[in-house]
């Protein structure tokens, strides 16, 4: 069985990690904090300090990292990936960030004879937990074939979506389509609700309709009952992201644009705090003029 690295053991990572050792990989982390992976080590991962330490440990290197930064520092920066002189040569990388980076990352250790594999997960942490995220892939198609079983250790679909940098545009695109989903939802919810229709009806109607999803299930019920889980919402970001090679692109995305405003009003209000419903939520009673 194969030694696996792992870098960035937050929510979605230590999930992630935590079902490969599930799975019977030999894991090493690291973590720039190292309390994060603590629960990774009382599951008998191994803790390195650096990405370099990570990387001479193991056969193949994941991360799941948060910023574009963070995954130039990882590959780039004073002991990240590039300064390994043995051990793994192959990084396979599911942070949310923007295709750019990961393809100059990949087209930078390619001189000191790595191999990058372009990823990305659809779900949150408690998605990642389960060992249920949607995983989409570019890159390689060899290493997609070879490496399947670590796949499927973290996800419970897998799926090959082109040439390096791909995956993340898809993340982006997932983000983005989720984006107008959750706040057309509410506004419509509000709406109705001004007319006389409550939220818990407007959940039965859309269950017996053609519109009727796992997402818009999950949504309505997040709507209905008013819990708004308290976290850092990767949406704004991704959907930025987009944005931003849309408009590299000269790809008009007028509904995207107003969602990403929406995002703006609650962070311009202090009602940013929450996942995604609990924002589009607070937004709309923002400007309703109502409490939520």
């Amino acid at each position: 069985m194969k030694t696996l690295g792992f870098i960035g053991t937050g929510g979605m990572g230590a999930g992630m990690a935590a079902n490969l050792i599930k799975a019977g990989y030999r894991l090493v982390v690291t973590d720039l904090n190292r309390a994060q992976a603590r629960g990774l080590e009382s599951q008998g991962a191994q803790f390195m300090d650096s990405p370099k330490a990570v990387a001479e440990s193991c056969d193949i290197v994941l991360s799941m990292l948060p910023t574009n930064e963070a995954v130039r520092a990882v590959s780039l920066g004073k002991g990240g990936l590039h300064e390994a002189t043995s051990g793994a040569k192959v990084w396979i990388d599911f942070s949310s960030i923007d295709k750019e980076t990961i393809v100059a990352a990949a087209d930078a250790l390619a001189g000191n004879g790595w191999a990058v594999v372009d990823a990305s997960a659809g779900g949150v942490e408690e998605v990642a937990a389960a060992g249920e995220l949607a995983l989409w892939l570019s890159g390689s198609r060899a290493l997609f074939d070879e490496y399947q079983p670590i796949f499927h250790a973290m996800g419970k679909s897998v799926l090959h979506v082109g040439e390096l940098g791909t995956a993340k545009l898809v993340k982006n695109a997932m983000a983005m389509l989720a984006a107008v989903q959750h706040l057309s939802l509410v506004e419509i919810g509000c709406w109705l609700k001004k007319g006389g229709l409550d939220d818990a009806t407007f959940k039965t109607v859309l269950q017996n309709s053609q519109q009727d999803s796992i997402a818009t299930r999950r949504i309505m019920e997040v709507v209905v009952s008013g819990n708004y889980k308290p976290r850092k919402s990767w949406m704004p970001k991704d959907v930025g992201f987009g944005l931003d090679m849309a408009r590299e692109m000269e790809v008009p995305m007028p509904f995207v644009s107003l969602a990403s405003q929406m995002f703006a009003v609650a962070q311009a209000t202090g009602h940013d705090g929450y996942e995604a419903t609990g924002i589009a939520c607070k937004v709309y009673g923002v400007l309703n003029g109502t409490k939520v």
